[in-house]
């Protein structure tokens, strides 16, 4: 019996995966420092390591390099078996191209749950889309994406696939790690694959170690793009068709003029109502639509008018003529 009331608990490490944002220390946010602050074990790459220094004095510290991040993930496990408590750390937002995808499938794979005796926190930080947005303007006002162009660990075709269907659907696209000095032909076949459905002049702006020590900052336009100063430090962010540049700022309009007048005190447009949907909305489309097919229009022809599948206009046009009447905006409708 004193045996058992003498033995010590099992160990109860944890692995905290934090977000370091851009990596100056006020812009992280208050619960990254407090976790590395918490922390017995600090692991990460060498130059993320560097971006904390003024934070890890004392600590145990693990540094790996760009292509070792399934190590960190068991280097964090095997130091949380031994009860410690881990800060691997990523920049920007460690569930954004970081540390939080390997690191649970790493956990999974060694039989970790949710109830494991490890414990496991996301502290979540500002990516580099944020970021860069933020120093350059506002361009990520409306619908935007981010794609990698590393073709470490994906298929080219694969992120050339996504590449067409975003600048087709005209997102706003943050592109991640698009050059290195192996990798400088992705950003070329990126700007091809785009300008077969934007405008040459389409507004781009290119951010290079953003809140770093050696942050700059290029607008330029799409067909000059790959031209620039591009590596993998930089984050480059392209705009959709009503994106501009003014006085310095990169701007991405939310959509307020489809609706009000901006000339005139922003005044509601003819045929519009202020908290409902606009007469393109959906419904509006619907009809529209339909009024098209009556009049001759064969589904082929409304899928290349509308760029929209075949398949998925069929299906609407099939459905039946009344329509739902459209419920009055909610507070968490915009405009």
């Amino acid at each position: 019996m004193t045996d058992l009331i003498d033995t010590p608990p099992p160990a109860t490490g944890k692995i905290m995966l934090v977000g370091i944002g851009p990596g100056s220390v006020e812009h992280m946010t208050q619960r990254a420092r407090d976790a590395i602050a918490e922390a017995d074990v600090v692991i990460g790459y060498v130059t993320y390591i560097k971006l904390v220094a003024d934070l890890i004095e004392g600590k145990e510290i693990i540094r790996k390099s760009m292509t070792e991040e399934l190590d960190r993930a068991v280097s964090a496990l095997e130091a949380a078996r031994q009860g410690k408590k881990v800060a691997l750390i990523s920049s920007g937002d460690a569930g954004v191209y970081g540390m939080a995808g390997p690191t649970y499938e790493v956990l999974f794979q060694a039989g970790w749950t949710p109830d494991d005796a490890v414990q496991v926190e996301i502290i979540p930080g500002a990516s580099a889309l944020n970021s860069c947005a933020a120093l350059v303007g506002a361009p990520l006002t409306h619908d935007f994406c981010a794609i990698s162009l590393s073709d470490l660990l994906t298929p080219w075709p694969t992120i050339a696939r996504r590449l067409d269907a975003v600048a087709m659907a005209d997102f706003v696209v943050a592109l991640y790690n698009p050059k290195s000095g192996r990798r400088t032909r992705q950003i070329v076949e990126a700007q091809r694959l785009f300008l077969r459905h934007r405008r040459a002049d389409t507004p781009v702006a290119i951010v290079k170690s953003g809140y770093r020590r050696r942050q700059n900052i290029v607008f330029t336009t799409l067909d000059q793009m790959a031209e620039a100063d591009i590596g993998m430090l930089s984050t480059v962010l392209i705009g959709n068709s009503n994106t501009f540049i003014r006085h310095g700022l990169m701007v991405t309009p939310r959509g307020y003029a489809n609706k009000y007048d901006m000339a005139d005190g922003g005044s509601t447009r003819d045929g519009e109502k202020a908290g409902r949907s606009l007469s393109t909305g959906l419904l509006g489309w619907l009809q529209q639509l339909k009024l098209e097919h009556s009049q001759g229009a064969d589904v082929a022809t409304l899928a290349q008018r509308h760029r929209l599948p075949p398949d998925y206009i069929q299906a609407v046009l099939a459905e039946p003529d009344e329509l739902p009447q459209e419920a009055v905006a909610t507070e968490e409708d915009v405009a």
